[in-house]
């Protein structure tokens, strides 16, 4: 049997059969809805039919932020329907912080201010890097979003595709992992922890 024919090559023909196969599995493909990339993050994929917790327990890199999510009491939150848009510090984010820093927030008696910090990580909605960029060209330059805790972050540009976000004190995090999707929104590895004013 012969191939089909080559460009350029007037002689042979696609048999007839072949060519409405062909035909339909190019129409039921532009009509095929586009699925999700598995992203791999901490040595794991996160897939994108699993919610934001039941991924990022698997994540080496963010151990840290799930235990301080489970002190807080923010699993059932971050398991619940959303969306939610989550910039998720990794471990080496949280160890820059001063000593002692994460153990004085994981006790219960400061469960308050370990919410306030976590929720302002936050977004409610499902924002995805392409979205934020145009936030940020629509703002000329900059664009604000509203964290669950109630503050503010604000993102810029730092080049053509690097997003950085900067807290109320001024401190700024590098997006280290974009487009992290999940069933109840997305996330975003950053590589410092972001503080309320």
């Amino acid at each position: 049997m012969q191939a089909a024919a080559g460009i350029g090559r007037g002689t042979q023909e696609v048999p007839p059969m072949k060519r409405s196969l062909a035909i339909a599995a190019l129409i039921a493909g532009l009509a095929a809805p586009a699925f999700a990339a598995t992203v791999m993050v901490g040595g794991q994929p996160m897939y994108p039919n699993k919610n934001i917790v039941e991924n990022a327990v698997n994540s080496a890199d963010h151990t840290t932020l799930v235990a301080a999510v489970k002190a807080a009491g923010l699993v059932d939150t971050l398991e619940g329907k959303g969306p939610f848009t989550v910039f998720a510090p990794t471990n080496a984010a949280f160890a820059a912080l001063p000593a002692g820093t994460v153990e004085t927030l994981l006790k219960p008696e400061n469960k308050p201010t370990l919410v306030k910090i976590l929720t302002y990580h936050v977004v409610p909605g499902r924002l995805t890097a392409a979205e934020l960029m145009h936030k940020i060209r629509a703002g000329h330059g900059e664009a604000t979003l509203k964290t669950v805790s109630g503050g503010t972050l604000t993102l810029t540009m730092n080049g053509p595709h690097n997003i950085q976000v900067k807290d109320e004190k001024g401190d700024v995090a590098d997006i280290i992992v974009y487009d992290i999707l999940q069933s109840n929104g997305v996330i975003y590895s950053i590589d410092h922890v972001l503080l309320p004013g």
